[in-house]
């Protein structure tokens, strides 16, 4: 499949984030990540209400990497069951989808 796809993974530090956003980008597998600030994070885990300060990043690269993104991005996250969502995008500009082909080689 051709196209772009995102990545979205919330962390518990900006510096995680930082270091897990410069691996992928030295990997070729993303051409940017969008790191967010702090947002307030409400879940249930191990059967009780948590809340919690965590650091969102949005993460672009193409569909033709999106499973290659998840799969490292697992094996970089400090988190034992870390969200990675990861999904095609429906539409890209073509200058945008240009940019994220050279950046990620397939």
């Amino acid at each position: 499949m051709s196209g772009a796809a995102l990545v979205w993974c919330p962390f518990p530090d900006a510096e995680s984030a930082r270091a897990a956003a410069d691996a992928l980008l030295d990997d070729a597998l993303i051409a940017c990540a969008n790191i967010l600030g702090s947002i307030e994070s409400r879940f249930v885990w191990e059967g009780a209400r948590a809340t919690g300060s965590e650091v969102g990043v949005l993460f672009k690269t193409t569909s033709e990497r999106l499973e290659d993104v998840v799969e490292r991005l697992g094996e970089l996250h400090p988190y034992d069951t870390p969200a990675i969502i990861g999904w095609h995008a429906d539409a890209v500009h073509p200058a945008t989808f240009a940019w994220l082909a050279g950046s990620v080689p397939g």
